[in-house]
């Protein structure tokens, strides 16, 4: 029991050593960098992880969990329902601004080709979250159509602005929120209005 505690905290250890590479490097954080900033080489990291896939895969489950939470918490606290579609796009948007390496990481880098399951499971839960919301808002029957279009459309238009505003910083995160809020609504605020 002791070495399976020994090992959980060396794995959570190295994982905080790979967090901060990542958040210094973006989508180029290397295997080396990462057993450097850990103190250890690089076989030990292997040892743990295997190939890097596997450390991506641990961060990747790190952050978008982490993400998810938030928005759920954002998109369950209640409130007028633009309010709400305003909210849980600024905090995605905040997330990604806060942490632009760790994005830039989990969506950019080599790995993110070849560990694409980690966010692509991650897009796939919040858009079935999504859509069962804006079933049960609009009281459409679970297997209308619409409701997982619309929560697809959601997900990948905020995810685009989103991609294209870390590059651009041509506005500030709260002005994004906004216009993807008014474009939202424009649709979503007829269906349910």
């Amino acid at each position: 029991m002791i070495a399976l505690q020994n090992r959980d905290a060396r794995r959570e250890a190295l994982l905080a050593a790979a967090d901060a590479v990542v958040q210094r490097d973006g989508a180029s954080a290397s295997m080396a960098a990462i057993a450097a900033e850990a103190g250890i080489t690089k076989p030990i990291l292997y040892r743990h992880f295997g190939a890097k896939g596997g450390l991506y895969a641990a961060l990747a489950e790190r952050h978008t969990d982490r993400l998810l939470d938030a928005l759920v918490v954002t998109l369950t606290a209640g409130g007028p329902p633009r309010e709400r579609v305003h909210r849980t796009i600024d905090t995605y948007l905040a997330v990604i601004e806060a942490e632009p390496q760790v994005y830039r990481f989990l969506v950019q880098s080599e790995e993110a080709a070849l560990a694409h399951g980690q966010v692509r499971g991650f897009v796939r839960r919040l858009q079935e979250l999504l859509a069962a919301g804006i079933a049960h808002e609009l009281g459409l029957d679970p297997v209308d159509l619409r409701a997982a279009v619309w929560a697809a459309g959601i997900v990948g238009m905020v995810q685009a602005a989103g991609d294209r505003w870390l590059e651009t910083r041509d506005c500030e995160r709260q002005e994004l929120s906004a216009l993807l809020t008014e474009l939202l609504w424009g649709a979503y605020g007829v269906a349910a209005g």
